[in-house]
């Protein structure tokens, strides 16, 4: 967390620096030309700066909502996991008495390691060794699991646990494939920094005509677009930075605590 934090942090900070830097040669771009006569129409180069400064709105807007719309997906993703688990550990009630208490212990266990991969992040390699050990526990628990209802003899037992445990292992599998694969493409977050350096080029150029220079603006601007850049990839990767989804995994705590 902390790497990916002075990673994100180091992103914006050249954000800002390369912004401002931009700005004082489009100024001085700008200063240049206001002082050669210009007779062509003005208007033409202000809607083209509107239209890089509205693709640049437009652009930020999809990438936060975007964002935003993932981490939300992400938390349902972990109550729908939470509610399938606890399904599948209570249908294990169908089976005979003998058969439960292995499997029964066998879910603490793979509720434990599907708490410890997401601690583990951002460590990747941590995290997939236990990811590694929670496949195994899925294949163990699906063979004990089929063959109690196999010993069973009864069919609705056996259609309604199996369906239970399918249903759990889905919504795993597809919640880590989601954490790891589900995020735009880099071309994206190239296209948001480089439309941002152009806006503050074009901007710089706008003000060059203007003798004063108040550095308010322009300092305002790339402040606020550097924080706005720092907190889409925050919320992108919400267990790697400041803004986290480590709250909602209580929902697999309180689950795991009424496994007695």
């Amino acid at each position: 967390m902390i790497v990916f934090t002075y990673l994100n942090l180091l992103c914006s900070l050249a954000l800002f620096m390369g912004m401002l830097l931009v700005f004082v040669i489009g100024r001085r771009m700008g200063f240049t030309s206001s002082t050669v006569e210009y007779k062509g129409d003005k208007s033409s180069s202000g809607l083209l700066d509107g239209a890089v400064f509205g693709l640049m709105g437009l652009l930020i807007a999809f990438t936060f909502h975007g964002a935003s719309s993932r981490l939300d997906h992400r938390r349902e993703l972990v109550m729908e996991e939470a509610n399938a688990i606890g399904t599948a550990y209570l249908r294990l009630d169908l089976l005979s008495a003998e058969s439960q208490p292995a499997l029964k212990s066998l879910f603490r266990n793979y509720l434990d390691s599907r708490i410890e991969v997401y601690r583990l992040l951002p460590d990747l390699e941590a995290a997939e060794a236990e990811l590694e050990r929670t496949g195994g526990l899925q294949t163990l628990i699906w063979s004990r699991a089929v063959k109690a209802c196999e010993t069973m003899g009864s069919v609705p037992a056996t259609t309604l646990l199996l369906a239970a445990l399918n249903q759990m292992f889905d919504i795993a599998e597809y919640r880590d494939s989601t954490s790891r694969f589900m995020h735009p493409p880099m071309i994206i977050f190239m296209m948001l920094f480089v439309l941002a350096l152009m806006s503050s080029l074009l901007a710089g150029y706008v003000t060059g005509s203007n003798q004063d220079r108040n550095w308010v603006h322009a300092i305002g601007f790339t402040v606020i677009m550097s924080i706005t850049v720092y907190v889409i990839l925050d919320i992108e990767y919400p267990r790697a930075g400041l803004i986290r989804v480590d709250s909602v995994d209580r929902v697999l705590m309180d689950l795991r605590e009424d496994m007695k």
